[in-house]
Order: C-alpha cells, then sequence, then structure tokens
C-alpha cells in the first residue's frame, strides 16, 4: 500500500470513528474538523436543526444506523440534553416509526394504520396513540415521553407526518402538521397534588371546566422585514409562554427596525380554559383549585364549561409579573399545556364502544324481556316504585328531535315530575340519574335562581367585556337536567324555565347582548307536597304550588304515596337489611350472606354503554300505528278531565308526550320501527300519570273507563306476583282478625293461584314457578298442591 492509499484509508476510518461517537453522543461538535464541519451541512441548517425549528430530518433507513436498546437506555447526562444529540433523536425516529407501522392488536391488524386512514379520511391532525401500547412495545420510549414531552412529542410529530405522507403523498397540503395525542397516561395526578417535581413532564389532571376564552391565532413561526434594508429574515420559534424578540438585523445591524410579515408568519389556534377540581375530591373544609390549561391547533373549543374532562399535557412554568409585584420575589405561575383532552361523557361514547361491548349490547337486543330488564336495573338499590323507575327510564333513552323543513322545533326529550311523600327516596333516583346519565347536572330548588338556571350576563375579570355564561339547563344540553325541591322555587325562577322546557332555547336579552342558547334537555324535577304529605282526598292541583302552565310542560307526572301495608312493609325492611348486608367491605368472608342480586339486572356500566348507543343509533319511525285509538284516548281524556276537573290540564301536548314515549320504549329494543306494543306502554304510561293526579273519589270511576287502556302494559311474571301477594295478604289479614295474632308462615291453594290467574288471560304458570321473582319470596309444594311463603 503507497502513501496515498494509506492517507486516504486513514482517513475513511477517523470519518467512521467521528460519526459513530458523533452518533452515540461521545464527540462534540466542538471537536470536528471545520472542513467536514461545513461539508457535512450549512451553517443556518445547522443552527436551526440545534434550535429545534428543522423537523424535517430524513427517514432514510440506510442513513439510520442501528442503534439496540440497550445503547439507547444508557443515557449520558441530563435526560432533555441527551435526547437533543443526533444519535439519540435518530434513534428515537426509528423506534417510534416501527412502533406507529408495526404495532397490531390481537387480530393482526394494524392499530395505527387504520387510525391515520381514519384520521386522514376526516382531513384530520391528531393523532391518538394509547399509553400502554407504547410502554409495552418499547419502555424507553414511554419512559422518556413522560419525562421529557417537550422535545419527545416534536419527534414524534414529525414521524407522524412522514408516516402519512408515505400514504397520502400530498396529505402535507391539507395538514401542514400531525400532532400526537399521547392518551390513557396511568397516573393520574389531583391539581393540588402538581409540584415542582412535575415540572416539564407529562401529567394527566381530571376536573371541571369553569372557564373558557375565545379562540385566537397565535405566532408559531414568526418572519420579519427590515425596514431599513428591506430583507427577510427568520423563521423564529415563538413559544407558546415567552416572546422571542429581534433586536439586530444580520444585514445592516440595524437595531429594532423589524415589522412582522404576516404572509410568511405562521399561526397556531390559541385558547384558555380554566380547570378546577371536580366538587366531589375536594377535601372538607377546602378551597377547590384551579389551573390554567392552554390548547392549541385542533383541541380548541373541544370542551364547553361545566364539562368533567380528563387533560394529559405538559406541566410548565412562566413569569409572572403581576405575581411578583404581589409576593416581592420571584415566583413563576404554572400552566397545562395540554396534549390530549378527554371528555368524561365520551368515555362511554359510541364511537368508543369496542367489538365486546358491542356483542353485549346486541346480546341484550335480542331479549324479548329487555324493556322490563332495563326498569329493574334503574336504581337496583331501591326498593319497589316500578312507575318512577319507568319514568326515568323513558327520560334517559329520549325519544327522537324532529325539524321539519328547519321552520317547527319539536322537541324529544321528556320531562318527568315525581311529587310525593318524605322519605320515598326521591332525592335518591335524581342522584342516581346524576352518576348514570352521560351528561347530567344536578341543582336544588333552594340553591338556583332564574339566572342560574337559564343564562347571566357579567363583567369578564380579565377583559373587562360584558360576557354570557350558561346556566344549569344550556350546561345540561343533549344532557338531562336534574332539580331537587322544586317546590321551593319561586314562581318568578320556574316562569323562566318555561320556555327552555318547550322550545329548548334560552333567548337572552342584555347589556346589548342579544342570544338565543340552546338547552336541549329532559328535566327531571322533585318536588314535597304543600302539606308535608299527599292528601288524596283533593285533587293534584290543590297538593303543590305549581301552575298550569308548568305543569302541561312534564310528559309524565309521578304520585308516591307512602301507604303503611304489613306485607310491602316486611319485604321492604328485608330488601333494605340484605342490602346493607351485600354493601359490608367484608361481606364475603361474612357466614351469613345475603341472597344474590337479581340476575335480571344489568350491569350499569353495560347500562350506560347501552343508552349512549341507543340514543347515538336508533331513530324510530311511526309506521302502521293505530290511529283511531290515540283519537279515542284524546277525546276520552279531554272529556273526562274537563268534567272531574281539578286534576291536570290535558292538552295536545299529552298527545305528543305518547309519541315521545313510544318511541323511547323502541329505542329500548333498538328497533327502527315503533310497533302498537311500543304505543300501547305509552298509553299505559300515560293514563296512569292522569289518573295519580286524581283525588280518591273519583279515581275507581276513571279506572274503570281507561282500564281498556293499560291492560297491555303488564309483564307476565310482575302480574302473576301481584296476584299471589294479593293473596299472601288476604291469609295474613284473615289470620290476624281470627287469632290476633300476624302469622308469618302461609300457605296457599295452587288452585285458587291458577282461577285468579286465568282472569287475567294467563295460563302458563311453570316459566313464573321457575323464575327467581317467584323463588325469592315463595317455594312450591307440588305434592300437596301448596304455595308457602319464605320466612
Amino acid at each position: 500500500m503507497d502513501r496515498e492509499q494509506r492517507l486516504v484509508a486513514e482517513a475513511k476510518m477517523r470519518s467512521r470513528d467521528r460519526a459513530e461517537a458523533r452518533l452515540s453522543g461521545r464527540l462534540p461538535q466542538a471537536f470536528l474538523d471545520d472542513e467536514e464541519e461545513e461539508a457535512e451541512e450549512p451553517i443556518r441548517a445547522r443552527r436551526r436543526r440545534r434550535d429545534g425549528l428543522d423537523m424535517d430530518m430524513d427517514l432514510d433507513d440506510a442513513q439510520i444506523p442501528a442503534l439496540d436498546p440497550e445503547s439507547l437506555r444508557d443515557v449520558k447526562g441530563p435526560l432533555n440534553e441527551f435526547v437533543m444529540m443526533e444519535g439519540p433523536r435518530r434513534a428515537i425516529k426509528k423506534a417510534f416509526h416501527s412502533f406507529l407501522t408495526s404495532y397490531v392488536n390481537e387480530k393482526g391488524e394494524s392499530v395505527y394504520g387504520e387510525r391515520l386512514k381514519a384520521m386522514c379520511e376526516a382531513e384530520g391532525q391528531s393523532l391518538e396513540i394509547d399509553f400502554n401500547h407504547l410502554h409495552n412495545t418499547d419502555a424507553t420510549l414511554a419512559y422518556f415521553v413522560v419525562n421529557t414531552p417537550a422535545e419527545l412529542l416534536k419527534i414524534f410529530d414529525a414521524v407522524a407526518m412522514e408516516v402519512v405522507l408515505t400514504g397520502f403523498e400530498d396529505y402535507d397540503k391539507i395538514c401542514s402538521e400531525i400532532h400526537v395525542r399521547v392518551a390513557n397516561l396511568p397516573v393520574v395526578e389531583t391539581l393540588r397534588d402538581l409540584r415542582q417535581s412535575h415540572l416539564n413532564t407529562l401529567v394527566r389532571v381530571s376536573g371541571v371546566i369553569t372557564r373558557r376564552t375565545g379562540v385566537f391565532p397565535q405566532l408559531k413561526y414568526v418572519k420579519y422585514n427590515c425596514l431599513k434594508c428591506d430583507a427577510l429574515i427568520g423563521p423564529y420559534f415563538q413559544d407558546a409562554l415567552a416572546e422571542i424578540r429581534v433586536r439586530l438585523c444580520p444585514n445592516c445591524q440595524g437595531k429594532n427596525c423589524f415589522v412582522i410579515n404576516s404572509e410568511e408568519t405562521v399561526y397556531r389556534n390559541y385558547q384558555r380554559i380554566t380547570l378546577q377540581e371536580s366538587p366531589g375530591t375536594v377535601p372538607a373544609g377546602r378551597l377547590p383549585r384551579h389551573r390554567e390549561v392552554i390548547l392549541l391547533w385542533d383541541l380548541v373549543d373541544c370542551a364547553r364549561p361545566g364539562e368533567m374532562v380528563d387533560i394529559t399535557g405538559v406541566y410548565r412554568n412562566n413569569f409572572d409579573v403581576s405575581l411578583n409585584m404581589r409576593n416581592g420575589f420571584p415566583v413563576f405561575a404554572t400552566v397545562i399545556e395540554a396534549n390530549h383532552v378527554l371528555r368524561r361523557e365520551d368515555e362511554f361514547a359510541s364511537s368508543r364502544l369496542t367489538e365486546t361491548d358491542l356483542r353485549e349490547i346486541m346480546r341484550l337486543k335480542d331479549d324479548s324481556r329487555i324493556r322490563q330488564r332495563i326498569i329493574k336495573s334503574i336504581a337496583p338499590s331501591i326498593y319497589g316504585h316500578e312507575d318512577i323507575k319507568t319514568a326515568i327510564a323513558l327520560a334517559m333513552f329520549g325519544g327522537v328531535f324532529k325539524n321539519p323543513q328547519g321552520k317547527h322545533r319539536l322537541r324529544g326529550d321528556i320531562n318527568v315530575l315525581l311529587l310525593g311523600d318524605p322519605g320515598t327516596a326521591k332525592s335518591q333516583f335524581l342522584k342516581y340519574v346524576e352518576k348514570t346519565a352521560p351528561r347530567a347536572v344536578y341543582t336544588t330548588g333552594q340553591g338556583a335562581s332564574a339566572v342560574g338556571l337559564t343564562a347571566a350576563v357579567h363583567k369578564d375579570t380579565v377583559t373587562r367585556e360584558w360576557t354570557l355564561e350558561g346556566g344549569a339547563l344550556v350546561m345540561a344540553d343533549k344532557g338531562v337536567c336534574l332539580i331537587d325541591e322544586f317546590d321551593k322555587m319561586t314562581d318568578q325562577d320556574r316562569t323562566s324555565i318555561h320556555e327552555a322546557m318547550e322550545q329548548q332555547s334560552i333567548s337572552i336579552s342584555k347589556a346589548g347582548i342579544i342570544a338565543s342558547l340552546q338547552a336541549r334537555c329532559a328535566i327531571i324535577a322533585a318536588a314535597n307536597p304543600i302539606f308535608g304529605k299527599y292528601n288524596p282526598q283533593v285533587p293534584f292541583s290543590q297538593n303543590v304550588e305549581l301552575t298550569e302552565p308548568i305543569l302541561s310542560r312534564f310528559d309524565v307526572l309521578c304520585v308516591v304515596k307512602d301507604v303503611a301495608d304489613p306485607l310491602v312493609d316486611e319485604q321492604l325492611a328485608r330488601f333494605v337489611v340484605n342490602s346493607h348486608i351485600r354493601s359490608h367491605p367484608l361481606s364475603d368472608k361474612m357466614a351469613h350472606t345475603a341472597p344474590e342480586v337479581d340476575a335480571d339486572i344489568i350491569p350499569q356500566e353495560l347500562l350506560r354503554k347501552y343508552i349512549m348507543y341507543a340514543r347515538d343509533h336508533v331513530r324510530p319511525s311511526l309506521v302502521n300505528v293505530d290511529t283511531p285509538k290515540l283519537e279515542n284516548l284524546y277525546s276520552e281524556l279531554r272529556r273526562e278531565s274537563m268534567a272531574v276537573g281539578g286534576g291536570i290540564p290535558i292538552t295536545v301536548r299529552y298527545l305528543e308526550s305518547i309519541i315521545r314515549m313510544s318511541e323511547a320504549f323502541a329505542r329500548m329494543h333498538l328497533r327502527s320501527e315503533v310497533r302498537q306494543d311500543d304505543v300501547d306502554h305509552a298509553i299505559s304510561v300515560t293514563i296512569r300519570s292522569f289518573l295519580s293526579a286524581q283525588k280518591f273519589s273519583v279515581k275507581k270511576s276513571l279506572s274503570k273507563v281507561f282500564d281498556k287502556y293499560i291492560r297491555k302494559d303488564r309483564d307476565t311474571f310482575e302480574l302473576l306476583n301481584h296476584l299471589l301477594s294479593d293473596m299472601q295478604r288476604e291469609h295474613i289479614r284473615f289470620n290476624y282478625y281470627r287469632h290476633d295474632a300476624m302469622s308469618t308462615h302461609v300457605e296457599m291453594d295452587v288452585e285458587e293461584f291458577v282461577q285468579r290467574a286465568r282472569e287475567h288471560q294467563v295460563y302458563d304458570l311453570v316459566p313464573f314457578y321457575e323464575s327467581r321473582l317467584f323463588q325469592t319470596s315463595f317455594t312450591l309444594d307440588r305434592q300437596r298442591k301448596k304455595i308457602v311463603s319464605r320466612a
């Protein structure tokens, strides 16, 4: 080998050693030779790459040497500086590129390939990745993204954009950037637990949005024009928290002679929201704390004030002048720059249902007794009150909203009023709906005013301008508004919700602001009678201080009476005791356990998903309905209400209520058409609501008139159980009068029970004997042909 060949070989080896050292982060840029540094890339390109401005790095596999995971785990120096070195950056890019393109589910399908395709078809710019997927595939990347999210998310965005461009070449003309959103971070912090150790890391917090600003354009990459030499300089990256000012022109050395070039400057959407701790998570005696959250790009307007959200973002600090002037020493304010926002109501949204959830929903749909099972599953910890549970189920499923030709709006939400004696679990029903309904707002009559229910106009504390804030009805849009102690509201406050209950909108004309807000929600209200207990000797209108206009806006009226009945009281006491036994923390280890929960009850999580699926996908239509039957019913109701007087006013709204409830019953079965039996069930609910509002002296006569309408709405098992309970009650009463003692052991003849069942057109009793409803309270002695009550 001659001298020239040896020099060439040594130069190649030195270049190889420097490249390997540079890739592993061991050789600083200062030790590079000048000629080699100039040959590698221009100074401006190196400066932009060092400042994090140039994210368009090539992903050619030939230029990215393979680094094993062990080398990436060997962090040298601070982590944020390590991931900015060229070698680790390329290794991270390659690892994340492999994750996006190779991660598959149990069926071998590409998870993120499908998500990228769906995102591009919707012309979106956010790709949601699951943190658990990333952790299971590459724990090092998951560790890096949590501890250095600012640098890692920039790399992830660039990789996602390049993966998109491989399948959609011109997608960069639609969206200039793709943003990777990290979801399902396992650790959820509370706002009051955020400390210095969380700064510049990825955190997940939850709370309620209390305030939201408008959407503003924010500078991202700024270009300036020099007023002296007319040179175009930039782009300069504008941080979200601090303003970057250019003071010296690199061409003419002019100072402070710049104007922003609005055509070349790149903007992004910017919005601030205030996140406050959830009411249930605030320790006793403490005030709820709040944090400012910054929403960028397509995250703006993703949630409204009043909504519960989970926010994943970077916990940052910024210098606040007013805070330092007040405290007298350097103090930094903290903000959360959001990366992913999840609304709590979206957790059970139909778009997030898995294949397992859909199979469970379809399995419930095929059950012929699904209506009875849904009604049983409403507040299963409360005994009885089937009429209230039916009304609540109707309100949660709702009818179909109609707006023919955009001229006349017909509401689909069902309003319910619960009126009854104290201690009949009215407030517990409302609390159950608050926890179960996808979107619910709870308020009380004493604590709510007219503006608190509708909308308020006040001055913004920051901009000092008049702003409009929605009340409880506006926040419950497309959900349920729950009003407890409805009778404690003043007449002026109740009058303010008339428009919201029928037109489902709230008109405002105050302080120069003229607007109409949407209030498309069902209202479930609970009230107490005037005299403390409901008096059946007087009509409904004399038992409650509510006017006819507001009573006519309720689709269902449920009157709850606390009637003393030995049999019912005994069953209620047994139910309450068993419920407390099952709820004990050590119930599994106790020797005496309570009976198991009824198998017909649907788990609450599944019921919530079922309701969401029905509301989103099922739009039942009226087909082949017995119209003459509805006509006769309406005319008879009008005639009897006029003749009796003092009850509830029957208007055309009740005819629309029957149609809404028919659609709700069809939704319970996930049917696209309303059948005649759905209409019969709705008629039965309306008739029972009408009869419950009448005084005792006319209720029996009216029951005979309308009995033909309510006969079909009876579950066979519930009917037979009611007949059997009546027989048991008669035997107990007979023994009490004869022997002056209450009997706990009652035997009834099977033949007598069969005869009573035939009077109600029920002939096959074998399924009832085998049902859990019968076996819970009775046993069948086939040899003696006796039905024995359980002690």
